[in-house]
C-alpha cells in the first residue's frame, strides 16, 4: 500500500462525520448504545445494498442494516452486514487494526459507578495516570475506564487534563 509524503502531501482532513461499528446483532446493538448515550438513534433499521455500494467498499456484494445515533461533535453508525455475513473480529487494545471509541464524561468513577451498576462490566477498575507515567505532565489527573460493547469493541471514558483536553 502506497503513503502519501507528508512533507509534499497535505490531504487536510479536519472534522469527522461519524464512526461506524459492525455489528452482529443491530437490535442488541441499538438497545446497548440506546442505554449508553441516553438518546434514541436518528434513523433505525435503515438499508443500504447494491453492486456499486458493495464494489465501493471492496466486497462482493453488500446488503446491510443499520442505525445511527448522533453525538454533539460526532455521529455513532451500527452495522450489521446481512450479505456478506463477515467473521468476528479479535479485537484488544494492543491489537494493530483495532480502534476504540472514547466518550469524554465529567466525572470518570461517577459514570464508572452507574454503569456498573446497570450491569455494564468494566475491563478493569477506572485509572488516573500519575506523575512519571504520561507526557506531556500536564496530562497527569486523567481519569479513565475501559469497556467493550455486545461485539466486543473497545470503548472508553475519560476525563481528560492538560495534554488530553480539547479546551
Amino acid at each position: 500500500m502506497a503513503f502519501p509524503n507528508p512533507p509534499t502531501v497535505s490531504i487536510g482532513l479536519t472534522s469527522a462525520a461519524h464512526v461506524g461499528i459492525a455489528v452482529s446483532d443491530l437490535d442488541r446493538s441499538v438497545a446497548f448504545y440506546q442505554a449508553l448515550l441516553g438518546a434514541e438513534p436518528v434513523v433505525r433499521d435503515e438499508n443500504m445494498h447494491g453492486a456499486g455500494f458493495a464494489q465501493a467498499q471492496g466486497l462482493p456484494t453488500t446488503k446491510l442494516r443499520y442505525a445511527t445515533f448522533n453525538l454533539d461533535n460526532l455521529g455513532i453508525d451500527l452495522i450489521q452486514f446481512q450479505e456478506p455475513v463477515g467473521d468476528a473480529a479479535q479485537v484488544a487494545a494492543n491489537r494493530p487494526g483495532s480502534m476504540h471509541l472514547c466518550f469524554q464524561v465529567d466525572d470518570v468513577r461517577a459514570v464508572f459507578d452507574r454503569m456498573s451498576a446497570a450491569g455494564i462490566e468494566f475491563l478493569g477498575q477506572p485509572y488516573t495516570f500519575a506523575d512519571g507515567e504520561v507526557n506531556p505532565p500536564a496530562a497527569v489527573g486523567t481519569e479513565v475506564a475501559y469497556f467493550n460493547d455486545p461485539d466486543g469493541t473497545n470503548l472508553e471514558i475519560i476525563t481528560p487534563k492538560g495534554g488530553f483536553s480539547r479546551e
